[in-house]
């Protein structure tokens, strides 16, 4: 009995001392939740000292299972992050490392204050190292869709004002229906109807032969009409002359109308493919991964505005070598006419 007596005792100690325990739990809780109240309200009213002398009470136990200390040190190190006070932000964070050395938290912290650190034009070259191979990339595929333009457009062009200026009725109407609808249409729609409205008809391209479509028909019929007003633009005489030394329409206008309208056609042409240069960046619209699509996914990805200085500048680069380019062709053009 006197044993049984003995056990009955020991476990209402035990089950005593598990309750005051508990009961000491909560009230260091409740304590801890009132620092982090009086602190936030520090903070509120821009005490940002008092806030920091608050948080600094709790201190750590084992067992911290509402995790109060890391809370605490990462609030501190942030408010004096916010204060410019580099030193003792880092301080803040070790000691949460010093308890648990693998807090990504704490180390994540310390990257960033290492890195606002460093003096400005290291960040700008760290930053264009780590985000020019991605961006070069993209302006291969970008210059790529320019240069299957500039081949394929000035072709459709032609053809388009040499249709638009026929005597026979039905290709004139389809070559103007054509410009109209093409030059009456955002480019934007254009490409977002071939990429994804077409596969509802049950026509579907890739994204590359999307582009290629929708860039070459919109600047075919552009240069439709620049090629038309420069053939136009030949004094009516030069084809009657050509005609009367036994040449043939065609003849006349492969060898003596159009090689005339080189000259006039340069400047405007040089402007279309200046702006075919910037048009590109709408195809990052229907999944085309090129210099625009690139910039914006790694300005997403780290919120860094470098990427897009750094696209502004290949395009910028890229806009100036054309019209350098086409400044030297149209020279060149027109060195029989200047004499």
């Amino acid at each position: 009995m006197k044993f049984f007596t003995g056990r009955v005792a020991k476990r209402s100690i035990l089950l005593f001392s598990c309750v005051l325990l508990l009961l000491a739990s909560a009230c260091f809780a409740k304590d801890y939740d009132q620092l982090f109240t009086d602190a936030n309200d520090a903070m509120a009213q821009g005490d940002l000292p008092a806030a920091i002398a608050l948080l600094k009470k709790v201190e750590f136990e084992k067992g911290d299972e509402s995790g109060a200390f890391v809370r605490s040190r990462m609030q501190i190190a942030r408010l004096q992050f916010a204060l410019k006070d580099m030193e003792q932000a880092s301080s803040a964070a070790k000691e949460v490392l010093a308890v648990y050395p693998d807090n990504s938290e704490a180390l994540n912290f310390l990257a960033s204050v290492k890195q606002e650190q460093t003096p400005r034009y290291q960040v700008f070259i760290q930053d264009c190292l780590r985000f020019l191979p991605q961006l070069l990339k993209g302006a291969v595929m970008t210059i790529t869709l320019v240069v299957c333009i500039i081949l394929i457009s000035p072709i459709g062009g032609l053809l388009i004002a040499l249709g638009r200026i026929s005597t026979f009725k039905p290709v004139s109407g389809l070559c103007w229906f054509f410009i109209w609808l093409f030059r009456g249409t955002p480019l934007l729609l254009q490409l977002f109807f071939i990429y994804y409205g077409l596969p509802s008809l049950g026509v579907t391209f890739k994204p590359f032969t999307a582009a290629i479509l929708g860039l070459g028909l919109n600047y075919s019929a552009y240069l439709g009409e620049i090629i038309r007003g420069g053939i136009q633009s030949i004094e009516h005489g030069q084809m009657e002359a050509a005609k009367a030394i036994g040449m043939s329409y065609w003849q006349a206008m492969r060898r003596v109308i159009i090689p005339q309208t080189y000259k006039r056609l340069m400047p405007p042409i040089g402007n279309e493919f200046i702006a075919l240069i910037k048009d590109t960046a709408l195809v990052s619209t229907i999944a085309m991964v090129e210099l625009m699509r690139s910039a914006d996914q790694m300005f997403n990805a780290y919120f860094n505005v470098t990427a897009l200085i750094l696209a502004a500048l290949i395009y910028l680069l890229f806009t100036t070598i054309f019209t350098f380019v086409f400044e030297k062709i149209e020279v060149r053009a027109g060195i029989y006419e200047n004499r």
